[in-house]
């Protein structure tokens, strides 16, 4: 290479000039070049960012995990007679149906029960909006939630309901930044609660998946799921009470022989707040040791809650990761478009420098023919016109790049979307330019080196 650069030196030397002494046509036939190199590289810095917070979101969603979520509504169905209705009783989704999930699935990994209720936490006169969860130590290993400091749950906490509590970093932030939290009270909802642990702070976005129970645990207080139950709230408790009061207005219609019957509760015995939770689980989460075991489970897990809750579809089962990988190839295909076309506008500035080429071979074509005279062989056209070309593409994808980083900057500032610059997609631009500037000006430089130069001479 170096060899060849001292041999064609010259030619080289007189590319440049070309461009120097026409500065307003180079910068003009560069701009394709510019605008395409610095749309591959924010399309690709876009992409690259999308995915990576895909990634992050499906570390904070936990893999192969299964959402199981409460629907409060009223469900009843006409009678036979069609004068009365009957109505199925669900308890709803309970301790007893994750202790069920945990010894009838063998897929399960872990699971956790959630309850969660938003209140104020308070100490030393400092109030602060927090959200109050009851949960098992498996929890924070199917979240992937780590602790900075102090230790999870232990058995003895978790089958007593001691009040201690796992605190989020806004909850350390607003009421222990100048301490050490470990060891420190807390009071929640006129409850005190032994801080003994610390989660690390998390900044994953999670839009869209906020209603399944994903959300950013910054600003939450967890606490074992008996001291939930045993402290704080136990809807099974309510729900039980309901059912013994609709059970003394149940009718026994006669039916055949050996005194045998059927259980027919009229209308009006049906609970008037038809919108009462009654779950005593805000949510169970189930994770399953691998991902091909997610369909397969979720349906076993359907039918079998079915069942359990007498019919009822009470209940909502969700994958986020699923989701999430559909989400992912949604944004594949977005991203393969953008690609698409900011390859386009690269293809648009290969064919510009080509036909800019074309003129300046038909402009000088009486240099080229005394170049020729003088000696100058056919490789020297072939390198002074080819050059040019080159270094035209080349200083574009220079400029194009400074233009693309800029432009993923901007994107991720303006319109909140992540962007990751990486050195592939700048190497690949730029190789994409100087390729253009090596295809689409040979042809220019073939045909200069082609004239004769008598005829070169005598053109006007």
């Amino acid at each position: 290479m170096f060899k060849f650069i001292l041999r064609y030196f010259h030619d080289i030397e007189i590319a440049v000039e070309s461009i120097i002494s026409n500065k307003l046509k180079s910068i003009l036939t560069a701009l394709g070049i510019i605008f395409g190199v610095a749309a591959v590289i924010a399309m690709l810095a876009i992409g690259k960012g999308a995915k990576q917070e895909i990634m992050e979101q499906m570390k904070m969603v936990g893999v192969n995990n299964i959402l199981i979520n409460p629907i409060v509504q009223e469900e009843s169905s006409s009678s036979e007679e069609g004068e009365k209705q009957t109505k199925k009783f669900s308890r709803g989704l309970s301790m007893l149906d994750v202790e069920a999930i945990r010894e009838t699935l063998p897929s399960v990994r872990r699971i956790s029960p959630e309850i969660s209720f938003n209140s104020t936490a308070m100490m030393s006169g400092v109030k602060y909006t927090a959200k109050l969860v009851g949960v098992s130590n498996d929890y924070f290993h199917l979240y992937n939630l780590p602790l900075v400091s102090g230790a999870f749950f232990n058995a003895y906490q978790e089958e007593n309901g001691i009040p201690v509590c796992i605190i989020g970093a806004n909850i350390r932030s607003k009421f222990f930044s100048k301490v050490d939290p470990i060891g420190q009270y807390i009071k929640f909802n006129g409850i005190w609660l032994k801080v003994i642990g610390v989660l690390q702070k998390t900044t994953v976005s999670l839009t869209g998946f906020e209603e399944k129970g994903v959300n950013v645990y910054n600003d939450n207080i967890y606490i074992p799921i008996q001291t939930m139950l045993s402290r704080y709230q136990n809807r099974a408790l309510v729900n039980t009470k309901l059912v013994s009061e609709a059970s003394s207005n149940i009718m026994i219609m006669g039916g055949g022989g050996g005194g045998m019957g059927r259980i027919v509760i009229s209308s009006s015995d049906a609970s008037s707040e038809a919108e009462t939770n009654y779950n005593q689980l805000d949510r169970i989460v189930v994770q399953v040791h691998e991902t091909e075991q997610l369909n397969s489970s979720t349906e076993v897990l359907s039918r079998m809650l079915s069942r359990r809750h007498s019919g009822v579809k009470d209940f909502e089962i969700t994958v986020p990761e699923l989701l999430l990988k559909q989400q992912e190839r949604t944004k594949d295909i977005f991203n393969i478009v953008l690609g698409v076309i900011a390859s386009i506008s690269l293809l648009v500035g290969g064919i510009g420098i080509m036909n800019i080429m074309y003129a300046s071979v038909m402009e000088r074509i009486k240099e080229i023919g005394t170049r020729m005279a003088i000696g100058a062989k056919k490789m020297d056209i072939v390198v002074q016109f080819l050059s040019e070309a080159v270094l035209i593409s080349v200083s574009g994808g220079f400029i194009g790049i400074f233009f693309g980083v800029v432009m993923a900057k901007i994107i991720e500032q303006v319109a909140g979307i992540m962007t990751i610059v990486s050195f592939i997609s700048i190497f690949i631009a730029f190789g994409v330019s100087a390729a253009v500037g090596i295809i689409f000006g040979y042809s220019p430089a073939k045909r200069a080196s082609e004239k004769d130069p008598i005829e070169s001479l005598r053109y006007e």
